[in-house]
């Protein structure tokens, strides 16, 4: 294996916190008075790494693959997204190594739904649970994040190449 074998991707989404939406983050339902405002369920766990798959595999990123624009995606469930994704790194000839992602929301507390995103995303990317990690952080109360205007997540992934073929 050469180290272009190797790719690391990484991704950001951030959404509006509003009134009449659900929050879903990771594929998790969380109880909470607000939702992140989106095109589709506005899950930004999943965007981010959705956006970090597809920049690790040199694919562009989720706009391209799935643009706000087109009806098609309008309340759209993030973790089809997501394994549409997958499917497409798998397609290029990568599978996924691991993500490590961090989620900044002031309220609700995040960390008791944390072991559902760590399940959902291990079904979804088809690794270990062990090879899944999300953090939960407030921003201190400062910045929008503080002032539960929103919820910000960040993404990390590695990714490996399964075919014998080099397409770089």
């Amino acid at each position: 294996m050469n180290w272009m074998d190797i790719r690391i991707g990484q991704g950001y989404d951030v959404h509006a916190l509003v009134e009449g939406r659900k929050l879903i983050l990771g594929g998790v339902e969380i109880p909470h008075t607000r939702g992140l405002l989106g095109h589709s369920d506005a899950d930004a766990l999943l965007h981010a790494i959705t956006d970090a798959l597809f920049g690790a595999a040199g694919l562009g990123d989720i706009g391209r693959h799935f643009p706000d624009t087109d009806p098609a995606f309008a309340g759209a469930d993030s973790r089809v997204l997501l394994r549409e994704a997958v499917r497409r790194v798998r397609e290029a000839g990568y599978d996924v190594g691991n993500v490590d992602a961090t989620v900044i929301a002031q309220k609700p507390k995040l960390a008791p739904h944390v072991p559902g995103m760590v399940a959902n995303l291990a079904a979804d990317l088809g690794i270990a649970p062990g090879r899944c990690n999300v953090k939960a952080k407030t921003n201190e109360k400062l910045g929008f994040e503080g002032r539960e205007d929103g919820i910000v997540a960040q993404a990390a992934v590695l990714i490996y190449r399964t075919d014998a073929a080099e397409q770089d």
